[in-house]
């Protein structure tokens, strides 16, 4: 599991803990939390975009905390294959579950239509003067003039979205905490590819760095290691994944 905190407030002494979290990744060994992922009300639809043979790569609970007036608590427009090193894209989906009323206030998701038939795009770290949470890259060149739709949502509702789609979010306006909780799956027969050479070497050298600091800086551990390890059945066989 993989605790982050809010980069604005993390290191402050009147901020307890758990109220400076604002994500948990990688709940698949929490069996309560990794519940979400094997819902039927969830893989009813996930296998409709992806096949049955279902597996769970990426896990979140976001806990978007109110803004500490450094606007740290948005997200930047991005799409989430820049983080995935498996193929193809069409066969990937995310479920994201409003866990209360979500609206722009707090911080709701906010889409660019139709941008899920495009190509993945460059990604890199904005420049923020409130600074950016760790691996909350962002479209390099994004046109904010381009229309966009906020998706207010209720507790319980759920969008489902291709990986190439161009999202983000808002600061938390609020005094509250918006939460919600996500899965990103992918097919069974999803591959993985050599991510050298292209838009995503700037990923692979970020996510490295973090496994050989936990691990160990003699370990060997390449990208395709992590996603593996990280990745569950739900549904079906595992195949390539």
């Amino acid at each position: 599991m993989v605790v982050m905190r809010d980069v604005a407030i993390a290191k402050s002494e009147y901020v307890p803990d758990q109220k400076a979290i604002t994500k948990v990744q990688n709940f698949e060994e929490l069996p309560g939390l990794f519940g979400y992922c094997s819902l039927p009300q969830i893989l009813q639809y996930v296998e409709c975009f992806i096949g049955p043979n279902i597996m769970s790569m990426h896990t979140m609970l976001i806990n978007k905390p109110p803004d500490a007036g450094k606007k740290s608590s948005r997200h930047p427009m991005h799409q989430d294959l820049h983080y995935f090193p498996f193929r193809p894209a069409d066969h990937i989906v995310c479920a994201w579950t409003a866990m209360e009323h979500i609206d722009r206030s707090n911080g709701c998701l906010v889409v660019l239509p139709g941008t899920h038939t495009g190509v993945l795009k460059q990604h890199d770290y904005p420049e923020w003067e409130g600074g950016v949470n760790k691996m909350y890259h962002g479209v390099r060149d994004y046109d904010p003039s381009i229309p966009r739709v906020h998706l207010t949502m209720e507790k319980g509702d759920t969008v489902f979205f291709h990986p190439i789609l161009i999202h983000g979010s808002g600061m938390n306006r609020t005094a509250g905490f918006r939460k919600a909780i996500s899965c990103h799956y992918a097919s069974s027969d999803c591959y993985y590819i050599d991510v050298k050479g292209t838009t995503q070497e700037n990923i692979e050298k970020e996510l490295v760095e973090i496994a050989l600091k936990r691990h160990g800086a003699d370990t060997e551990i390449s990208l395709k290691d992590i996603w593996k390890a990280k990745g569950r059945v739900v549904q079906g066989g595992r195949l390539n994944l």
